[in-house]
């Protein structure tokens, strides 16, 4: 990629400017590792070119999710090493979020058992300070010293929580249990969205700790590096051929598989219903076809329609569009085997979100989205109780006299 100056320098990365881009970035990732806070620190060729593939491979399905990430493009084998992201004002903390007990938990925590599941899942956030290897810092203090706001610590937290849960959905469809994750995050400079805090920094094999099978002894990631007392050519090529496998297993995580709703009128009575159900579904993405059948006047067409769409469609659900009679979901229930989420006259947001928890279940682009509208959802509750709340609606005292 083209690049200008360097912008600053991190113990395995680079930002550069991008020229013309004024609000982007050049972030190239090096081939060093390292632990210890820096004092202990090797090169292993070609780490760089993994850890810029599994970052974009990350951030594509965190994008893709709709989670607010800094990351642009780039990444791949043709990139060189590097990716484009937006610029940010980073803060200076990291975030972990912990599924599993394990690592420095245990140590802070000797009664819990390792490898135990954790949820609601724990975040802790630490001070990046190296001198002092990196604190853990309690929210009320990052508050207190003006690093975040209380709405930026619930955020950051909402929003690792949901990342992290994106990729451990990710590596349980390979077999592999996410134990914890760390990220940072940053606030945008652009003017348009200035401010705005998004997920940025790097998520490569040096920010997680995984277990295929969900057995430690199997680690793929940077723990082995960690762990080693003494470092020897073959023990980086060991690191350098997990690295390579992580990052082949990450390039099959940015996907999102095809598939249909199909949204049934029962009679033209219920056609206009269509219309705000279709809408619904697109906040997840999802494509809709629209039919009109009647159990009641044509039996035999619908189940015809049923089975065109069954051979049509690998993977559909099924929404009969219907009043209080439920003889279209009843009949279409009794000749499909893919999933029947019935409306009749209820809310189309909560169907939407029934329909596509359906392709969830192995689907982690949707898997995500679910999370994001799930989260959006709560935060609308949340706005509305802190308006009733404000000073200006509050009760009034009666006057007296």
């Amino acid at each position: 990629m083209n690049k200008g100056r360097e912008v600053a320098r991190g113990k395995t990365k680079i930002l550069f400017e991008s020229p013309n881009q004024p609000n982007v970035l050049v972030l190239t990732q090096t081939d060093a590792i390292t632990a210890q806070d820096g004092l202990r620190r090797h090169e292993i060729p070609g780490k760089g070119r993994l850890a810029a593939r599994t970052n974009a491979h990350v951030f594509r399905l965190l994008n893709l999710c709709g989670v607010p990430t800094h990351f642009v493009s780039g990444g791949e084998d043709d990139d060189d090493n590097e990716t484009l992201v937006r610029r940010c004002t980073m803060l200076p903390l990291e975030v972990v979020v912990r599924g599993v007990a394990a690592g420095s938990l245990l140590k802070r925590n000797p009664g819990l058992q390792k490898g135990s599941i954790i949820f609601p899942r724990l975040v802790e956030f630490f001070l990046k300070d190296d001198a002092n290897h990196d604190p853990l810092i309690s929210p009320e203090e990052v508050v207190r010293r003006g690093i975040a706001t209380p709405t930026e610590i619930g955020a950051m937290t909402e929003l690792a929580r949901m990342a992290y849960d994106i990729l451990a959905h990710a590596w349980r469809r390979r077999d592999t249990i996410l134990v914890d994750l760390k990220i940072e995050f940053g606030r945008l400079v652009e003017k348009e969205n200035e401010g705005a805090l998004v997920l940025a920094d790097v998520v490569d094999n040096d920010s997680w700790r995984i277990w295929p099978q969900g057995r430690e002894d199997l680690m793929l990631d940077k723990q082995v590096y960690r762990n080693l007392t003494e470092v020897s050519a073959a023990d980086l090529e060991r690191i350098r051929s997990n690295y390579e496998q992580v990052a082949d297993l990450t390039g099959t995580f940015p996907q999102m598989r095809s598939g249909m709703i199909a949204l049934i009128a029962d009679g033209p009575e219920n056609v206009a219903q269509l219309d705000p159900i279709a809408h619904a579904f697109s906040q997840f993405g999802l494509p809709t076809i629209r039919r009109v059948a009647s159990a009641r006047l044509m039996p035999g067409y619908a189940m015809q329609l049923v089975q065109q769409l069954d051979v049509t469609f690998p993977r559909l659900v099924y929404v009969p569009v219907a009043g209080r009679d439920l003889g279209l979901a009843a009949m279409i229930e009794a000749s499909t085997s893919s999933p029947v989420v019935s409306w009749s006259g209820g809310s189309p947001d909560a169907t939407a979100l029934a329909s596509a928890k359906a392709f969830a279940l192995d689907d982690t682009v949707m898997f995500g989205r679910v999370l994001l509208v799930q989260a959006n959802a709560r935060s609308g509750v949340l706005h509305a109780d802190s308006q009733l709340a404000a000073p200006e609606n509050a009760p009034q005292p009666i006057p007296v006299g």
